[in-house]
């Protein structure tokens, strides 16, 4: 991971003075190409950090630098332990040198406080190694490709340039660019199958606009609904909606205003809370989740 191998690469030179791009791209077998991509990073933060041709030479750190923890505020030192304890339960057991360095240094009782699991309850080992798959394709800039699934049930074969993980609506999604469709898309985890990694990186960065039409599903323009729900409802609503959209009734029911992207598989999630739940707003979405159910019911009959 690329925070852990900075903050590495720094202790060594601190140790060593001066180290080549070689040694390096050796030690983290990593190209020589990622090493110097990392020494731009670190003197972009400031590190006095600096390379020098012929023998001899090598990538060097100005003697005079020295890590000096009393420029950070106790705070600031505690919230650096955090974000490295939060990075240990997002990438296992790789962060755990770097954890114990800085504990040491700041004198910081480093006792994890924090387990991040991305898959979802009742998954099996598969679904867990999935998300593994794709953050490290992420970090480490890998070509993914996998079957996925529309939320039509059409199945496709994609080849991804993975750029972020993302969590919205209740659910996960991959952030990347598509080489099939040669644009940026968002795909629903619980809809990829079959994900594996190829040896092949990639350069390309994350735009800053990403919540655009994609084929997930998600479409840019939103409705604004209005809803009632059961009062045995109240373990979902609490869990899905913000309670400043909740007003409670007299009766105990529910009603939730809210807005959300006016797409396919909204319908399947009002859907899923069956008779507990009433579209007030908008009416054509009233008429379609109608339409949907007298279609089930046929199959019934």
């Amino acid at each position: 991971m690329q925070i852990n191998r900075l903050f590495e690469i720094v202790y060594i030179l601190l140790d060593k003075k001066t180290v080549t791009a070689r040694e390096l791209s050796e030690h983290f077998e990593v190209s020589q190409r990622t090493i110097y991509r990392d020494v731009e990073v670190l003197s972009q933060t400031g590190i006095p950090i600096y390379t020098t041709k012929g023998k001899g030479g090598g990538i060097s750190i100005l003697s005079e630098f020295v890590f000096n923890k009393s420029i950070l505020s106790d705070t600031e030192q505690n919230e650096i332990i955090s974000a490295l304890q939060s990075l240990n339960a997002l990438n296992g057991s790789s962060v755990d040198p770097i954890l114990n360095k800085m504990a040491t240094l700041f004198n910081k009782n480093s006792s994890n406080w924090i387990d991040v699991d991305f898959s979802r309850w009742g998954s099996d080992e598969m679904e867990k190694e999935k998300f593994k798959l794709i953050k490290t394709g992420i970090l480490d800039k890998k070509v993914l490709d996998f079957n996925y699934y529309s939320s039509y049930g059409e199945k496709s074969t994609r080849l991804i340039e993975p750029l972020k993980l993302m969590f919205k609506g209740q659910s996960w999604y991959l952030y990347g660019y598509c080489r099939l469709k040669c644009d940026y898309r968002i795909f629903k985890i619980t809809r990829i199958r079959n994900i594996n990694m190829k040896d092949e990186t990639f350069e390309r960065e994350t735009p800053e606009n990403i919540w655009t039409e994609t084929d997930s599903g998600y479409e840019s323009r939103t409705v604004n609904l209005v809803l009632k729900f059961d009062a045995e409802m109240a373990y979902r609503l609490y869990d899905e909606f913000s309670a400043e959209d909740i007003k409670t009734n007299p009766d105990g029911s529910f009603i939730v205003k809210t807005c959300m992207p006016e797409a396919n598989w909204v319908y399947g999630y009002l859907m899923s809370y069956g008779e507990r739940v009433e579209v007030l707003e908008p009416e054509r979405m009233k008429r379609k989740i109608a339409e949907k159910y007298q279609k089930a019911l046929k199959k019934y009959l």
